[in-house]
């Protein structure tokens, strides 16, 4: 079987949160989002998990504690980078999972079907994607004519027939450990945001490909609750109330 590790990424400040807090430490049912997030990746079979942390790192470590390793993005430069800053932990077996600390709807079962089918098509990428109604903001998936993955336009970048896509990305994926380890070094933040971007790697993957081989997919989940990311209090609100208290 082979080796599964996970990369939480933690280290914004969420300033939408209108708190000192770091985003990922806000409670739902007195535990904070992440460790939401931790449980789920553990379920999905993840060995080891590392959190990138960065706003008052001090503090989320104090709270999740020695149950995970860590990796330091002292500024935040973009996804790509803060991935970047746990290139050591990333190592070269099996496949890792990136996950956002402020999911805590995921759950293990979802994240073992996007591991699974990931490996079942042996992709060097997998994102997790799901079908929303209204899709404004966040970045679409675009298939070619015979339904494959052909790659993540954000919205700002999107032209008006990729915005009436309702298939978004979650911020999810597997990536194959290797592959994402090389295409990581090859990334620029060459953006109008110079930031380093970790849809980037899937371009890069895509373009060096073999011919023949398809080097990314995306798997769709129908539980498009799971993929909802807490960036507000209504939005922590309406994550209380689809999640159950733990006994």
């Amino acid at each position: 079987m082979s080796k599964l590790k996970a990369i939480i990424l933690a280290a914004g400040k969420g300033t939408r949160m209108k708190s000192e807090l770091p985003k990922v430490l806000h409670e739902i049912h007195g535990r904070c989002l992440v460790e939401y997030v931790i449980d789920a990746a553990r379920a999905a079979g993840a060995e080891e998990i590392c959190l990138v942390v960065g706003h008052k790192a001090e503090l989320v470590k104090e709270r999740i504690g020695d149950q995970v390793s860590y990796a330091l993005q002292a500024e935040q430069l973009g996804t790509g980078h803060a991935v970047k800053c746990a290139a050591d932990f990333i190592g070269e077996d099996g496949d890792t999972m990136i996950l956002c600390g402020d999911t805590p709807i995921i759950t293990g079962a979802t994240l073992q079907e996007l591991v699974d089918y990931h490996r079942k098509h042996h992709f060097k990428v997998t994102v997790l994607s799901t079908i929303l109604d209204d899709a404004t903001g966040y970045g679409r998936i675009i298939r070619d004519k015979e339904g494959s993955f052909a790659k993540i336009v954000e919205q700002k970048d999107a032209t008006d027939e990729e915005k009436a896509v309702r298939e978004i990305n979650s911020g999810m994926y597997v990536f194959r450990s290797a592959d994402l380890k090389e295409s990581l070094s090859k990334i620029t933040n060459q953006n109008a945001q110079n930031e380093y971007y970790l849809t980037d790697t899937i371009e890069i993957l895509n373009r060096e490909a073999n011919a023949g081989q398809v080097a990314a997919g995306a798997y769709v989940t129908e539980r498009a609750d799971e993929t909802r990311g807490v960036n507000t209090v209504e939005q922590l609100e309406e994550a209380g109330k689809i999640l159950k208290p733990t006994a």
